[in-house]
């Protein structure tokens, strides 16, 4: 009887183990996995930067004051992200990582929700029967008493937007219940979007900093430490795309992810984003600097899953984009005598000379 049962029970662990184990990839998945992928982070940069330039002719025709990364800002930035980051991989060693993610994962829950709905809202609109009324509303929160007020939260909406946001939420509950991958990219790729049309550099030489700050960044983390890739694969949240290397063997339930990080794609592409408003302001009916700089960025995403597996090491992505996306566009400004044109552009000059003036006048 013991014997019996004790075979049983290891059938039935060996069944178990079977069921859950990772099928090994095959090239045919590979392929479908790493080509998704490269699609996925294309798509967002080519929707965010043309949105870029929609919200940038916006800005200026309000008057809306911009808020624009500054150079400090950017020589700052790769330190404060190394100081992050360090941070999530003390806490995963000390705490229990669920208890994290079970945090950030709300968080994201909310932010995953608003920027899906900021994404999607005009197109719902347009789908919303003609007989459903759009009601505008306007959210208004001040600090202090007239005259002198702050505003603290400043939002107009209307009725659509409530219903896109119900719809939204949906995907948002299925994320938070089921951490489904196809959820997952859904709100990744927004907050990819968004970060492209809303996050602006002003100038070539504020992204040159940043995108070279990064390069190292990227670089010390991933090749002289396990940080990089210990807080990725342990952080549970919509901050990476991923797609399965074995959906053709497991369908939808598969579990094998291959997997790109959002900061690969809305870095290079808040600098392409630049390019192309850049090629706006030149008014020569083309796209010259942006076409080229985004063709080098896909050829710099084709180069790192190449090399990494060649090498089979996880990559630092930005290690080969930073130099496409950075490289292109200067040598070819070089080349068309548009050199000086490009490093003196900056999308907001009547605030530099703002800021110039204070400094005088101080």
């Amino acid at each position: 009887m013991s014997e019996s049962a004790t075979d049983e029970v290891q059938e039935s662990v060996n069944a178990s183990a079977n069921a859950t184990a990772r099928v090994p990839s095959t090239p045919e998945g590979m392929a479908i996995a790493y080509g998704s992928l490269v699609i996925m982070a294309l798509v967002p940069i080519l929707i965010g930067a043309f949105r870029s330039v929609r919200h940038h002719k916006e800005q200026k025709e309000s008057g809306e004051k911009p808020d624009t990364m500054t150079q400090k800002d950017a020589a700052m930035f790769p330190i404060i992200a190394s100081c992050a980051l360090f941070g999530l991989y003390v806490f995963f060693q000390l705490v229990s990582k669920d208890y994290i993610n079970y945090l950030l994962t709300g968080y994201f829950f909310f932010l995953g929700i608003l920027a899906l709905t900021h994404l999607l809202s005009p197109v719902v609109s347009k789908i919303i029967p003609a007989s459903v009324p759009n009601i505008p509303f306007h959210l208004l929160l001040v600090k202090g008493k007239a005259p002198q007020t702050e505003d603290i939260l400043n939002y107009e909406f209307t009725s659509h937007d409530l219903v896109c946001m119900g719809l939204c939420s949906g995907i948002g509950v299925w994320y938070l219940l089921k951490k489904h991958w196809i959820a997952n990219n859904l709100l990744g790729f927004a907050f990819a979007v968004n970060g492209i049309e809303l996050l602006h550099l002003n100038n070539v030489v504020t992204g040159c900093i940043l995108l070279g700050g990064l390069f190292f960044y990227d670089i010390f983390w991933v090749f002289g430490t396990n940080v990089m890739v210990t807080v990725a694969k342990s952080f549970e949240a919509p901050i990476k795309l991923v797609f399965p290397q074995d959906l053709l063997e497991k369908g939808l339930d598969a579990n094998n992810f291959a997997m790109l990080g959002l900061g690969d794609i809305v870095i290079p592409g808040i600098f392409i984003a630049l390019l192309l408003r850049f090629d706006n302001s030149l008014k020569r009916k083309s796209n010259f600097y942006f076409n080229a700089t985004f063709f080098a960025y896909f050829m710099g995403l084709v180069a790192t899953i190449l090399v990494m597996h060649l090498y089979r090491h996880a990559q630092p992505a930005l290690l080969y984009l930073v130099p496409a996306c950075l490289g292109t566009p200067l040598f070819l400004a070089l080349v068309r005598g548009d050199i000086k044109t490009l490093f003196k552009y900056e999308d907001h000059p009547a605030e530099a000379e703002v800021v110039i003036e204070t400094k005088k006048l101080e």
